[in-house]
């Protein structure tokens, strides 16, 4: 069973959302919170498996509700999912440094919304869809490279996969691509996020458009 907490200021929007999760035979929604604050003692409450946060809300934004649960060891198994009404947001990017795994845009399609809890509960990186790539692409452009602590760290196989990852690429993928095995395509991508402190790929992949291992494309 998949345990999701819903953070948002508009009680319209939780409702929609716990109608549609509530609907489906694996997950359940185990609390609500109309602000970042809330939203975080919630979380350190119930330990959902993913939380759903609005990027704007009062008493706490998103991003610090955000921060605040990466900084939290207690709920490392928490996945959060920002929520936003736009897809190209600069504090979509500022949550997703923040820790968050992905995000959702709120007049997505069900089966979408669906699909991502069930990708992030796994512990994937909400990182497929070409416009979360262009988001960290543009984002990062505008601002000056600052390769993360431990970067230099990184073997050549190391950065290789990190760079596979922040192109979107799964573990099999990477395998296939290396000519290596899935187990061990699996076992560099966690030894680069162990040595760059990533909370999961979506830091990856961050920090490596910010390292200059991955360079933005063109518009």
């Amino acid at each position: 069973m998949i345990r999701v907490l819903l953070v948002d200021d508009q009680a319209l929007i939780r409702a929609g959302f716990r109608a549609l999760l509530e609907a489906e035979d694996d997950i359940e929604v185990v609390g609500e919170a109309a602000d970042g604050r809330q939203g975080v003692a919630l979380a350190r409450e119930h330990k959902p498996d993913v939380a759903l946060i609005d990027v704007q809300m009062p008493v706490m934004d998103g991003i610090e509700a955000t921060r605040q649960i990466a900084a939290d060891e207690r709920l490392s198994d928490v996945h959060v999912v920002i929520l936003t009404n736009f897809g190209l947001d600069e504090y979509v990017f500022d949550a997703l440094r923040a820790g968050a795994t992905g995000f959702l845009v709120k007049d997505t399609e069900p089966t979408d919304l669906l699909h991502g809890i069930r990708v992030a509960a796994r512990g994937d990186a909400l990182l497929a869809p070409a416009i979360t790539r262009r988001l960290i692409g543009e984002f990062v452009a505008r601002r000056p490279h600052a390769a993360p602590a431990g970067l230099n760290g990184l073997t050549n196989r190391e950065r290789e996969v990190t760079a596979l990852v922040a192109q979107g690429m799964s573990n099999d993928e990477i395998a296939a691509h290396m000519v290596i095995s899935p187990a061990t395509a699996k076992t560099h991508v966690s030894r680069a996020m162990t040595k760059l402190h990533a909370r999961d790929r979506a830091q990856l992949v961050v920090f490596a458009y910010q390292s200059g291992l991955v360079v933005p494309h063109a518009p």
